[in-house]
């Protein structure tokens, strides 16, 4: 194998990796997931 050829496939597989961690969390979405607070029903109860 050629220093060249090498040299491209290490280029190629980097350019394929950038921004990889970016793209992973936005298939997850943009938005964190809150908790639901279940006891709001029981403090609306208590008016």
């Amino acid at each position: 194998m050629s220093d060249t050829s090498k040299t491209e496939t290490r280029r190629a597989n980097r350019y394929k990796k950038m921004g990889q961690d970016r793209k992973k969390q936005l298939a997850k979405g943009t938005t964190p997931k809150f908790p639901i607070h279940q006891d709001g029903k029981k403090s609306a109860d208590k008016k």
